[in-house]
């Protein structure tokens, strides 16, 4: 993959990123429409002006139609023109009903703080499914969900972010899938993004009020300075859990929320001497007292086989006299002593700021003290509800797979996309 390709491909993953955490309602606005397209005016009539009043271009024009056309109103040229003027705006992603002056009295940071408004992609949406051909309702339907962010129910889950620029205290390793070489990834410098979402499936299925949700996060660090700009890690995480809320006693007694039971795999879909796996069960306790959240977790790792001793360090099987990193077997069987047992993760919310953090440590286990801390600042890129400026400092081991043995020390800056208490 090309370098302009791979920005091609991080740009699209961003746009689609953009449209899933958009939270609009277009739901008024297809019921005036359909009345509309059925000749039924008078009931299209006030829908299409509330809708025209938060900003909706394809209501603006439809009503200028209608006034234009004397359609469930009485024909009035002046009020069309109006209307006519309005969804033909220069700036018809902008809701405010401001005039050509007073834009141009605008900074460009007010400008775009205005472009930051939750609802200013609905404009640009509805202007979108306006130049769609969607004949039925049917269609306009599913448009609509792609456009509102709900289609196939998914939802945010842990936090979506790209950090452009990531800064590591040392060159990365580049390890060979095929041969046991380590060679040094030019920078240490790359960038970094994740996407993590989730689909509820259930709700009280057994009588607990328990949520039976599937997740998928996926983590990229990416060598976009360097030649040819590999992706140097991608880790997959699908996961598959319940949450059981607590009883109100503990609830009011300890801030204990809820519990959380589930399966996570982890991989980094690599082969030979990259190969990077593991399976894990998990536990989970969610408190909030205040604006403090805590969660805290901890794992037990499914078994696999074991792979010979010394895979990692390029030595030959005993029993064989080769070495054969395509065997079945276990692909980081110390994963414990980097990684521990479980972690701890703490969120504070203090005015527009979040601040977090997730603590690991592996308790002495393979008889030496190793953790992590992973901290994170966010704060709203212009006063947007989806997207933030978001800071990120890494410490410890276990940053990605095919690092988990190795210590880094790296800070990052960049957006997110959402935000997550737990």
């Amino acid at each position: 993959m090309t370098l302009k390709q791979k920005y091609l491909t991080t740009l699209l993953l961003l746009l689609q990123t953009s449209f899933l955490f958009a939270s609009q309602n277009t739901e008024i606005y297809l019921r005036a429409e359909q009345y509309f397209n059925e000749k039924q005016y008078e009931k299209a009539l006030p829908l299409l002006k509330q809708e025209a009043k938060k900003g909706s271009k394809p209501s603006m024009y439809r009503l200028g139609y209608m006034y234009q056309n004397g359609l469930g109103v009485e024909q009035d040229d002046k009020q069309a023109a109006h209307w006519f003027q309005q969804s033909a705006s220069n700036y018809s992603y902008t809701l405010t009903m401001e005039s050509e002056e007073e834009l141009d009295e605008k900074s460009f940071s007010e400008r775009i703080s205005d472009q930051m408004d939750q609802n200013t992609n609905k404009e640009g949406a509805e202007y979108s499914l306006l130049k769609m051909d969607t004949d039925t309702l049917e269609t306009k339907s599913i448009m609509s969900s792609l456009i509102d962010g709900n289609f196939f129910g998914l939802q945010a889950y842990q936090e979506t972010f790209i950090l452009p620029v990531s800064y590591s205290s040392k060159k990365y390793p580049r390890i060979s899938s095929a041969i046991p070489i380590k060679t040094e990834y030019q920078k240490n410098t790359e960038a970094e993004f994740q996407i993590s979402l989730k689909k509820p499936l259930t709700y009280n299925l057994f009588g607990l009020h328990e949520h039976i949700t599937f997740a998928y996060t996926q983590k990229v660090w990416w060598q976009m300075y360097s030649d040819s700009a590999p992706f140097r890690e991608t880790n997959y995480l699908p996961e598959l859990f319940m949450t059981v809320p607590s009883s109100q006693e503990f609830d009011d007694n300890y801030g204990l929320k809820f519990t959380k039971y589930g399966f996570l795999h982890e991989s980094n879909g690599q082969e030979g001497y990259r190969s990077r796996s593991w399976n894990r069960l998990y536990a989970t306790a969610n408190w909030q007292w205040d604006n403090i959240f805590l969660s805290t977790r901890v794992w037990y790792r499914l078994t696999e086989d074991k792979k010979h001793d010394g895979y990692y360090d390029g030595k030959v099987d005993p029993d064989s006299g080769i070495f054969n990193p395509n065997d079945e077997g276990d692909d980081n069987p110390n994963i414990y002593e980097y990684l521990g047992y479980g972690d701890v993760k703490v969120n504070y919310l203090f005015g527009k700021n979040e601040i977090g953090s997730i603590f690991r440590y592996n308790f002495g286990a393979g008889g030496k003290n190793r953790g992590a801390i992973d901290a994170h600042w966010s704060y709203p890129f212009f006063n947007s509800e989806h997207t933030f400026w978001y800071v990120k400092f890494f410490s410890g081991y276990g940053e990605s797979l095919i690092d988990y043995d190795r210590y880094v020390t790296k800070t990052s800056f960049g957006f997110s996309f959402s935000r997550a208490l737990y």
